[in-house]
């Protein structure tokens, strides 16, 4: 009985070991498989059936180059991350945010990776969240819903042209016929990165104020996208300049590459103009925390041009900082 006992156990560890190795983004060989296993290629072929027969689809491609991979199944299988992998999903879960229902979906799968996390990696993510501070995005900010996400990107992929009513920023209704290519997310906000067909250009649209119409358009053939391909560096150019209420020029006493390197593309626009000065483009809904996001940049700076609002509230707050340091 114990010799059963213990036979279980090592095949058990050994089917654990062998489809972490099927989890990677390559095919094994079974000799590779029999080599890493330290069995022989008739046992990694046993196990392979094993691992079928608990529902796992192992692939398994023939000839000098075959192999065998874990493909995509019908169920979701036990899934097996390393100590880098489980601490970047926690990380990833904990700033989930901007699509319907993700935050509470993301913190219930939280509660459950917390609970199987061993201890050495508990305190790796404790420690992390200690010591890391996370401004966070608007509570009332954009929701977006998850099947219109779908929807656009398969849109996206079948190279199908949509048509939408679009609310602009001052609520004006419009309808758009579009060619749509990517989704970005931007900050809090998802945008759609898609071609004009009647306004004959790029154009970036907030998913939270379209709603498609169906059927949808005929396919177009694809063209070569703004930016060199760079969709990201083309929507925060457009978004920075038009997406916030309030926005400002703000020249900061910091090389230009120093300044960038500590910013997101949802803060704004850097732009050099001195070895030791650059330009912040940048905004926010409201002055409050447009103001907020200026003093992060923890140098000095001199709103060049901005809202006379910015203005009245940084001299408030200057005001109540120096009767704070009062004694």
């Amino acid at each position: 009985m114990v010799c059963e006992t213990v036979g279980m156990i090592e095949t058990s560890a050994r089917l654990l070991k062998l489809l972490t190795l099927l989890q990677s983004p390559r095919d094994w060989t079974g000799a590779e498989l029999a080599e890493k296993l330290e069995v022989s290629p008739r046992t990694v072929r046993a196990d392979i059936e094993r691992l079928r027969s608990l529902g796992y689809p192992v692939d398994a491609t023939r000839g000098s180059v075959g192999g065998y991979r874990l493909g995509a199944g019908g169920t979701l299988p036990p899934l097996l991350l390393d100590d880098d992998e489980a601490v970047a999903v926690v990380i990833g879960l904990r700033r989930a945010a901007g699509v319907a229902g993700v935050e509470e979906m993301s913190l219930r799968a939280l509660t459950k990776l917390e609970q199987v996390l061993p201890s050495r990696l508990r305190r790796r993510v404790n420690t992390l969240a200690s010591y890391t501070v996370q401004v966070p995005p608007d509570s009332d900010g954009p929701q977006v819903d998850p099947e219109l996400l779908t929807q656009l990107a398969g849109l996206c992929r079948d190279r199908e042209q949509v048509r939408f009513d679009y609310a602009s920023y001052g609520g004006e209704p419009t309808v758009r016929r579009v060619e749509p290519y990517r989704l970005v997310n931007w900050g809090r906000r998802w945008y759609l990165v898609a071609f004009d067909v009647e306004k004959e250009d790029w154009r970036t649209f907030r998913v939270d104020r379209l709603r498609p119409r169906i059927p949808t358009g005929p396919r177009f053939t694809p063209r070569e996208l703004p930016e060199g391909g760079d969709v990201a560096a083309y929507v925060s150019r457009r978004v920075s300049a038009a997406a916030w209420r309030y926005q400002a020029s703000v020249e900061v006493s910091l090389a230009a590459p120093v300044l960038a390197e500590h910013l997101t593309p949802a803060v704004g626009v850097v732009e050099p103009i001195g070895d030791h000065s650059c330009l912040l483009h940048t905004g926010a809904d409201t002055v409050q925390s447009l103001a907020v996001h200026l003093s992060l940049l923890d140098a000095d700076f001199v709103v060049q041009d901005g809202p006379p609002e910015l203005t009245e509230y940084l001299q408030r707050l200057a005001e109540r900082y120096r009767r704070a340091t009062n004694s």
